[in-house]
């Protein structure tokens, strides 16, 4: 922890009486502190707007009060540029494993389905649109300027993402997480929150589902067995196929986020094991995407 980071947290008018301040792990986009005071305990969140990654801060700041009146979230009580203070939950910060276990998945999926049908409801402003195929268009320009060592893959991806646009095809639209990894749910014994708003916004339902199943290696049973929990029914052979290659696209997206973050993160990372990690699992999974569909 940096004199900064500490005289900073210490210098915000939201504490009561002394302050006691650590370091928390995890975060490839923010940095992380607890702090407790006279009234509890908070969790300190540092993180600027970065538009490389479409990360808005004050769509953060929206998302994360709407998912609090919705009852998903911890409150947000303070703020400023860069830096959120939010209540700290105290529970189990989720590992894949956890995610996999049946029952905690059943209860993941129920949450899901809230927090897509409920935030839209919540919001005092308009929110932004996430659609992860004008992400890898993004990503795909920022790479093609930068002197990046993936160039070379960079047609074969656009066309593959034009490929899997259209396999998705029509799409229903909720009010998506878009970054389901396990540590961004908290279970405190009753329920399960939802933490950690980058890249919250309207989308597919599909994306939150197949990035919750590939971020979390989900069998290809617990697979089938989420869609027809999510949406009540049975899964026909188009729902199969576009949630397919939206798992394709999700899988994709982690793997451009990479090579793009290889470029101009200044987090502490080794972004270039973490590209060639998930370009392995994308081309697997691509791989079978096409055996089966196409």
């Amino acid at each position: 922890m940096t004199d900064s980071n500490q005289d900073r947290i210490a210098s915000l008018p939201c504490w009561q009486g002394e302050i006691d301040i650590a370091p928390l792990s995890g975060g490839m986009t923010n940095v992380n502190f607890k702090v407790r005071d006279d009234s509890g305990d908070y969790v300190v969140r540092f993180g600027e707007d970065d538009p490389i990654h479409l990360i808005s801060r004050r769509n953060e700041i929206a998302c994360c009060k709407a998912a609090h009146a919705a009852g998903l979230s911890p409150e947000l009580i303070y703020h400023e540029t860069g830096i959120l203070v939010a209540r700290f939950i105290e529970g189990q910060v989720y590992a894949e494993a956890d995610v996999r276990e049946a029952q905690k998945l059943n209860r993941i999926i129920d949450l899901l389905r809230r927090f897509h049908h409920e935030m839209p409801t919540r919001f005092d402003q308009v929110p932004v649109m996430f659609w992860v195929f004008q992400v890898l268009r993004h990503y795909h320009n920022l790479l093609t300027r930068g002197d990046s060592a993936h160039k070379t893959r960079l047609p074969e991806l656009a066309a593959i993402t034009r490929e899997l646009e259209t396999a998705v095809g029509p799409v229903e639209i909720v009010f998506g997480h878009n970054d389901l990894l396990a540590a961004n749910f908290i279970d405190d014994g009753e329920k399960i929150w939802l933490i950690d708003f980058d890249y919250a916004g309207f989308n597919s339902p599909l994306f939150d589902l197949s990035n919750l199943a590939s971020n979390n290696e989900l069998e290809a049973e617990q697979e089938q067995q989420m869609l027809e929990q999510y949406f009540g029914s049975e899964s026909n052979a188009t729902r199969l196929a576009s949630y397919h290659a939206m798992k394709c696209a999700s899988l994709l997206r982690e793997t451009m986020w990479s090579m793009v973050s290889e470029l101009y993160s200044r987090v502490e990372m080794d972004f270039a094991e973490y590209t060639v990690k998930n370009l392995q699992r994308f081309e697997s999974v691509f791989s079978e995407f096409k055996r089966q569909y196409q």
